[in-house]
């Protein structure tokens, strides 16, 4: 806390105060990462060159571009967006893009995170929410999800041999019954399920293959040993051995 701010508080001074609160933003906003000031200044020359129609539009000024580039940052600070790779993909989907309007931080993080998909060997969330569909279709024939063929299956150009489509596949069929998830519901779970499975796959976790799961065997007991634990459970509750009269 500063001395200025400490006497205007002490003399409830409501002008100093209101003075000191329309500085602070601007004080903070000047402070960003210089690494990923660098990534944004780079990338921006590029959107403009894929986006022409920018300049007329939300980079009319430096003061514009400056704003801009300081919500872009932010953006991908909460999404995990910090690698060139990252970027790379993204301005791939961005130099296919038909249409000449800058995109929005959101529409370009999604075609980050859609080069990072590829980049691991995963499914899109189109392509994931059909590969749900499908297990969905076939599950029932199967003793349990682990007997389930998914070694011998594949979709599209992506193998069910991938742990990571394995637990996403499972992990959105189990939502989706539980949940009752409808179509339009079933796909924005798999957009975050996969956005997850991304940051994992990032942080280099090492994802367990499906293992059939132990049957659990019910072990019944004699007719003399069922009356020992009846009579013990009458016991323990001071329960009646006779049959109640009415």
């Amino acid at each position: 806390m500063t001395h200025r701010l400490r006497t205007a508080i002490a003399k409830r001074d409501a002008l100093t105060l209101a003075e000191i609160y329309r500085q602070k933003p601007a004080n903070v906003q000047s402070i960003v990462n210089p690494d990923a000031e660098k990534l944004v200044d780079t990338l921006f020359k590029q959107l403009k060159q894929v986006f022409p129609a920018a300049r007329q539009t939300n980079l009319r000024s430096e003061a514009d571009e400056s704003a801009a580039k300081k919500q872009w940052i932010a953006a991908f600070a909460e999404n995990g967006i910090h690698r060139r790779e990252q970027l790379s993909a993204g301005m791939q989907h961005a130099r296919a893009c038909e249409s000449p309007f800058w995109p929005s931080p959101g529409q370009f993080i999604a075609w980050c995170q859609q080069g990072a998909s590829r980049l691991f060997g995963l499914p899109d969330e189109r392509e994931l929410y059909d590969m749900v569909m499908k297990y969905s279709a076939e599950r029932g024939y199967y003793q349990s999800a682990e007997h389930y063929p998914w070694q011998s299956y594949s979709w599209s150009s992506y193998s069910w041999q991938s742990n990571a489509c394995w637990l996403m596949v499972t992990q959105l069929y189990s939502e989706m019954r539980a949940l009752r998830l409808t179509e339009s519901e079933l796909r924005k779970h798999c957009t975050k399920v996969l956005a997850a499975m991304i940051q994992r796959l990032e942080a280099g976790e090492d994802l367990p293959a499906p293992a059939a799961m132990i049957t659990r065997i019910h072990t019944p007991v004699s007719n003399e040993q069922g009356l020992q634990y009846i009579a013990a459970i009458r016991k323990k509750f001071n329960l009646s051995s006779g049959s109640s009269k009415r």
